[in-house]
């Protein structure tokens, strides 16, 4: 039978050899056809394109594979570059503990302009008008008939109101205006905030372990007898013996708050809730009052202990690098720069750096328009009558 197949083969008429071979180019362009189309639809799943993101991700920076190619001679040499470059971090380590010692050295300079802001805020000094006298840029430049109507309102607004002392709730428009603040911001922390007077930053003394203290100075009120609440930020200058080449200047390792000294029944930080219990065998009820913490800024003095092992839970890890974040926003943006943001100037500058994103996100709300004009089913008159609680009242 093999050898009357072979035949068979071997006599097939050339044409009818041809026709085979068209019906398997037929049949491999149809699974080619059904290949790409299941490719498509793939491509268009977001979470295989999430997956497949993933992956791609984690080959980033693996070994490729050329290291071990390499002869022992010129590995021998790459470990002496190894060791140089342990040389360098230690020097930058040091290079970094002497930018240190120049933050001390012009914190002291900066201190008294500080000192006079905060005099200014909280009434104690009352500025010449020389020193209140601000050159405009040329684009803000008034032509003297406006800059006369300006400054009649101004003083028919004065004789409205009662004469107010300082820059009233300074310290609290700058932390309404700062995002990063903000949204620690509650509703019940407001009214303690518009006592806050001052924000120092004081650095390690010279020769002691790297670190900052952040100080709020507080008027006498009603919420906590405290006239001062600090939170110490420390910092580590050296590279990690077991990691060396992770080494990318100072980090923080921790910080500690203080203790708060609220007057009886006004820690923010604290709410009580009722809740009802039902006895099993009695079927009685009773309320229980509980004690539970409350959200509120007051608690950026009370961060999660670092245990002496260094090792956290994923939560205390989050709420610790944001505090770091904000302490160190606190101490490199605001304090230096509390003005801008209680003007929103310096937030106009932040938002510069996203004027890419914003032009793009319109450039994709343009195009989300013309997608709904090219549907065939889109029927603007439907969305031209908008629901009963959409409709002005």
């Amino acid at each position: 039978m093999a050898d009357l197949d072979n035949k068979d083969q071997t006599e097939m008429d050339p044409a009818d050899m041809e026709d085979v071979e068209d019906v398997e180019e037929e049949e491999t362009g149809e699974d080619n056809s059904k290949a790409r189309q299941l490719t498509m639809q793939m491509m268009q799943n977001p979470q295989i394109l999430a997956a497949l993101q993933e992956r791609l991700d984690g080959l980033v920076g693996s070994p490729s594979g050329y290291m071990e190619s390499l002869p022992k001679v010129v590995k021998r040499r790459v470990n002496a570059l190894k060791n140089l470059q342990v040389k360098c971090a230690h020097i930058e380590a040091k290079f970094y503990e002497e930018v240190h010692e120049l933050e001390r050295k012009y914190a002291a300079l900066y201190q008294p302009l500080f000192d006079k802001r905060s005099e200014i805020v909280r009434a104690a000094y009352e500025p010449t008008d020389e020193e209140c006298e601000w050159k405009p840029d040329e684009e803000e430049e008034l032509t003297e008939e406006m800059k006369e109507k300006a400054k009649v309102e101004e003083e028919k607004k004065d004789e409205e109101k009662e004469d107010p002392k300082g820059i009233p709730e300074f310290w609290l428009t700058v932390f309404k205006n700062v995002d990063l603040l903000s949204e620690m911001l509650q509703e019940h922390d407001e009214p303690i905030l518009k006592h806050l007077q001052d924000i120092k930053v004081k650095f390690s003394d010279a020769g002691q372990p790297m670190s900052f203290t952040l100080e709020f100075h507080f008027e006498p009120n009603d919420f906590f007898t405290n006239t001062v609440l600090t939170k110490t930020y420390k910092m580590r200058s050296e590279p990690d013996e077991s990691d060396p080449f992770s080494f990318d200047g100072p980090e923080i390792m921790g910080c500690t708050g203080c203790t708060i000294d609220w007057v009886k029944g006004k820690n923010v930080t604290l709410k009580t809730i009722k809740k009802k219990q039902k006895h099993k065998g009695r079927g009685t009820v009773r309320t229980v009052t509980k004690t539970v913490p409350n959200d509120s800024f007051f608690n950026f003095f009370s961060p999660p202990e670092v245990p002496e092992s260094g090792e956290l839970d994923e939560d205390s890890e989050a709420v610790l690098a944001a505090d770091f974040e904000i302490g160190h926003f606190i101490r490199e943006r605001i304090v230096p720069r509390a003005v801008l943001y209680f003007t929103g100037e310096a937030i106009e500058d932040d938002d510069d750096d996203y004027d890419e994103e914003g032009e793009e996100a319109d450039d994709e709300e343009g195009e989300e328009e013309a997608d709904e004009e090219n549907d065939p089913d889109y029927e603007p008159k439907k969305d031209a009558n908008p629901p009963e609680e959409c409709k002005q009242q």
